[in-house]
């Protein structure tokens, strides 16, 4: 499978693979048997019947999860739209490379091989109120990036990024989806003051004017980040995998609503890992029909709400398929 342009990309977005029903009915047909009062596990049991269904097994188990971050730099930056300056972009991929991040902690704690994908640090994308962020060119270049990171070995995956400038991008992402007033979902992202923004929601405003009436894919070659597109390539590789996302957060959920207003359903292997404190981040989820597993304040991006999630999606999975039966148990329910 590969794809040269956007319209390739978007087609094989339409010919992504659905889940395996009759792994789910074995998976909800054990689950109906295991030695506990039915739903009794809540939401654990709909996800490890989710989970079975996408990875084809009625007894799955999670062995191999990834964790993979993307990093880019925004042309935007320049305008002042973060608290930090944009080499913070590089010196925190160094600091993923040498294990020191908040993410390298978390998935290292839930068991997770992780990999760090810096994009042409030394090239940031245009400034959108100008012009497109990337072209049709670089942004598929960049959606590549992000296919070609999953592990097809892998059999949970974790999306994350770093980039000075890119709660901008996702915002101007989400109000370019979703419609609304730039303030609906620009927030502080690293911590601006009121004046910063305020120039974010007049980056935002426009950036999504300029580039109004474009399609989501096109929408995030003139508004996105190469890591927020290496993040949609990624998210789209692990649903012809048959590989079960666990979604992070705002600037994630961003990349994510693009391949879903692409093609309805195509986020129907992914679960919301959390809710962050980036107020947006809750109205994205509510656009996407996605419940979060955790809401702990979180706001740091890198994946780490996703990484602190992923030992809940094992969790549900063991039980699923590690609890005995009824039978097996030797107990009577007569």
């Amino acid at each position: 499978m590969t794809f040269s342009d956007l319209a390739s990309f978007e087609l094989l977005l339409k010919q992504a693979p659905g889940p395996d029903e009759a792994a789910k009915e074995a998976a909800q047909e054990r689950n109906a048997q295991l030695t506990k009062p039915a739903g009794s596990l809540g939401r654990l049991e709909e996800i490890g019947v989710w989970y079975a269904s996408w990875r084809g097994e009625g007894r799955p188990r999670i062995t191999h999860p990834q964790v993979a971050i993307f990093a880019g730099n925004h042309g935007i930056t320049a305008r002042g739209v973060s608290a930090f300056p944009v080499e913070v972009t590089v010196q925190m991929v160094a600091n993923f490379e040498h294990g020191g991040a908040a993410i390298n902690q978390l998935a290292r704690n839930a068991g997770a091989v992780m990999s760090v994908h810096p994009i042409e640090l030394e090239r940031p994308t245009a400034d959108f109120t100008q012009a497109p962020a990337m072209s049709e060119a670089e942004c598929v270049a960049a959606l590549k990036v992000g296919w070609e990171a999953v592990d097809p070995q892998s059999d949970l995956l974790v999306v994350g990024e770093m980039g000075i400038g890119n709660t901008t991008s996702a915002a101007a992402l989400a109000n370019a989806l979703f419609g609304g007033a730039a303030s609906d979902w620009v927030g502080r992202g690293t911590g601006v003051d009121d004046a910063g923004l305020k120039i974010k929601e007049e980056v935002c405003a426009a950036g999504v004017a300029l580039h109004a009436g474009k399609a989501p894919l096109e929408s995030l070659a003139a508004l996105g980040g190469r890591e927020v597109a290496a993040m949609a390539g990624a998210i789209a590789r692990a649903r012809h995998l048959r590989i079960p996302v666990v979604l992070d957060g705002f600037i994630c959920c961003a990349a994510a609503a693009v391949l879903e207003k692409t093609v309805s359903g195509a986020l129907d292997h992914c679960l919301a890992g959390h809710v962050s404190a980036e107020a947006a981040h809750g109205a994205v989820l509510a656009e996407l029909g996605k419940e979060p597993l955790v809401a702990m304040g979180l706001r740091l991006g890198e994946g780490s709400g996703a990484g602190l999630a992923i030992p809940l999606v094992k969790a549900a999975v063991e039980c699923l398929s590690g609890m005995a039966t009824f039978a097996e148990a030797g107990v009577s329910i007569t």
